[in-house]
């Protein structure tokens, strides 16, 4: 870990290892040695995708120069996705270090999705949709040619 003043959220045990493992349901629309990509239940925007690192770390000053270079190659291959399943007028991505920072969930992770129609995402509290609609958009975004390995070295 490395040494930061970045005040952590406590969220023990962590769910992203969680639904990494199967201990809790989630979809995971791709997974290699690195990085996964989960269709979160919260939906900011359309196709709202997390990726997340598969090693347990809090945010991007522990991550590898590898684990970078995965993470953000997966970030555009997921709005490729996005972009020819959804066919959105903006694509948004975010990601969020510690608590200041509104980072909920103490596992790095990265934000990209779809705008909504009125544009932007939603950043308020969201309903959580259940993983049978995930799994939806995930097969959506599959059919669109979502590959974990399309564009990575």
């Amino acid at each position: 870990m490395t040494d930061s003043h970045i005040n952590l959220p406590q969220d023990q045990p962590c769910a992203f290892c969680d639904y990494l493992s199967g201990r809790r349901a989630f979809t995971v629309l791709g997974r290699n040695d690195i990085v996964a990509v989960l269709v979160t239940r919260e939906q900011r925007g359309m196709g709202h995708v997390l990726v997340v690192p598969t090693r347990h770390y809090p945010t991007l000053l522990e991550a590898t120069t590898a684990e970078r270079h995965a993470l953000i190659d997966t970030v555009a291959v997921c709005a490729e996705a996005i972009d020819a399943a959804y066919e959105r007028p903006g694509i948004a991505v975010w990601q969020n270090n510690g608590v200041a920072a509104h980072q909920a969930i103490g596992h790095l992770h990265f934000h990209v999705a779809g705008t909504l129609p009125g544009g932007g995402t939603d950043f308020g509290k969201v309903e959580e949709v259940p993983v049978k609609q995930t799994d939806a958009i995930a097969q959506r975004l599959n059919d669109a040619g979502f590959s974990l390995t399309a564009g990575l070295p």
